[in-house]
């Protein structure tokens, strides 16, 4: 099989069409899947295009999600709606409101008026009620893990700006808490730490691939100095985030396995 493999979209739908168009994707007549590696809103202005995208490619079964930390948030926005979540910064900062607006055509300004129907319209939409559960949080072949942040392990913090990462060896058959963590970890660190399955490559998403080029490689900074936002492939692992809104691409693999 050949998977067309991209991660943390964010809404950039002209920019996912682009990657997706120079792999030959539309064209591709063999078998294949798009697999995304979680994170396909909040922070783009084409939402509304990009969820008619998937659902299609879903009614096609011609896509492969997984769950990223921001589809996370957005079922926490949701479950915490009458609560006044859509009020709180995080949600407002991370995009995740926005999305909230695009999906159901509505202003932020109507939240102030309107909140109980603008939820209900969230509720409904394909995103919650197609997207996000199709979505697991890993996808396996035969030489490749996909997931979103990285798979599950234990942290431990010895510092303010430094970790250190212990494989669980049952990862597969974590618990949701533990995928919900894994959703946030930043999967080069971890790699580099010795967080890897043997035999296997980890593709993920999540952190912007210039920590990696900048950190192990000496390839410029992580935003500024000339950053590299390239995919990064290290020792069992390929790291996609393209950080879209800074370098306005989205990175796109291709895999045969």
């Amino acid at each position: 099989m050949r998977y067309y493999v991209t991660a943390d979209v964010h809404g950039y739908f002209s920019e996912l069409k682009t990657a997706l168009k120079e792999k030959g994707f539309f064209e591709d007549k063999e078998p294949n899947k798009l697999i995304v590696c979680g994170d396909l809103f909040d922070r783009g202005e084409e939402a509304l295009q990009l969820q008619e995208f998937i659902t299609d490619l879903l009614l096609k079964d011609k896509v492969i999600l997984i769950k990223g930390n921001h589809e996370d948030l957005a079922l926490d926005l949701l479950h915490n709606w009458y609560k006044g979540s859509y009020l709180q910064y995080s949600h407002n900062t991370n995009g995740t409101v926005d999305t909230v607006c695009q999906l159901t055509g509505s202003a932020v300004s109507d939240l102030h008026f309107d909140a109980e129907k603008i939820g209900k319209d969230f509720l409904q939409s394909p995103y919650i009620q197609k997207v996000i559960p199709a979505m697991v949080d890993y996808y396996e072949t035969e030489h490749y893990i996909f997931t979103h942040g990285w798979i599950p392990c234990s942290t431990i913090n010895i510092s303010s700006y430094e970790k250190e990462y212990a494989l669980i060896e049952n990862w597969r058959d974590a618990n949701v808490d533990a995928w919900d963590k894994a959703r946030w970890i930043n999967g080069m660190e971890a790699s580099h730490k010795g967080v890897i399955e043997k035999g296997k490559i980890i593709v993920c998403g999540h952190w912007h691939c210039s920590f990696g080029h900048s950190h192990y490689e000496g390839d410029g900074g992580e935003f500024d100095n000339n950053p590299n936002f390239t995919p990064y492939y290290g020792e069992g692992i390929i790291a996609l985030d393209a950080c879209t809104p800074v370098s306005k691409k989205v990175n796109c693999i291709i895999i045969e396995d």
